[in-house]
């Protein structure tokens, strides 16, 4: 998997390129959580869900369409509900089954769970999978990983999200237009 840093990190640079305007914690909160959701699967291995089963790691809450029932309930705590906030919640939940999609480890993700329990990684991985646990992540092995996602993933994202705030701020920029006499 990606590491929850990563994960939330996507997270900020999509909420930078979805929102027009200046959103609330709320949304930020939300979109951090839901980004970093899908792990909580992880959980299943105390009551001994193995990791290739359905509910499993990497499988049906790294789904598309877990992605979309996430972004569902979440919107419900909104009161300015759209269906661009809940697509916004369900790409940022989404992104963490792509997101792991891209590491080097791990059995894939089921992409299109529940109907096809089938696991997938992306064609290109070059990011080294992270270790699960906190201990294991401040390690050697841990700074690896983050240097890899430093390079695959944040510089990318804070660039898309640095060009689209960009551009829309240029967009938003009345033009002086010159009168001749």
């Amino acid at each position: 998997m990606a590491s929850a840093f990563t994960h939330a990190f996507v997270a900020v640079a999509a909420g930078k390129v979805y929102a027009r305007e200046p959103m609330g914690w709320r949304f930020w909160a939300a979109s951090i959580a839901l980004s970093i959701l899908p792990d909580l699967d992880v959980i299943g291995f105390a009551f001994g869900i193995r990791y290739e089963d359905f509910l499993g790691h990497r499988g049906f809450s790294h789904s598309i369409v877990f992605a979309g029932l996430a972004g569902a309930a979440v919107l419900a705590y909104f009161p300015k509900r759209s269906w661009t906030l809940w697509l916004y919640f369900t790409v940022v939940t989404a992104s963490h089954g792509f997101l792991d999609a891209m590491t080097d480890g791990g059995l894939g993700i089921a992409f299109f769970s529940p109907f096809d329990t089938t696991r997938y990684f992306l064609p290109w991985a070059p990011v080294r999978v992270s270790p699960i646990g906190i201990g294991a992540f401040f390690s050697f092995w841990g700074l690896a990983v983050l240097m890899t996602e430093i390079t695959y993933i944040w510089i990318p994202a804070g660039l898309i999200a640095a060009a689209f705030r960009f551009l829309r701020s240029r967009a938003s920029t009345p033009r002086r237009t010159v009168e001749k006499p």
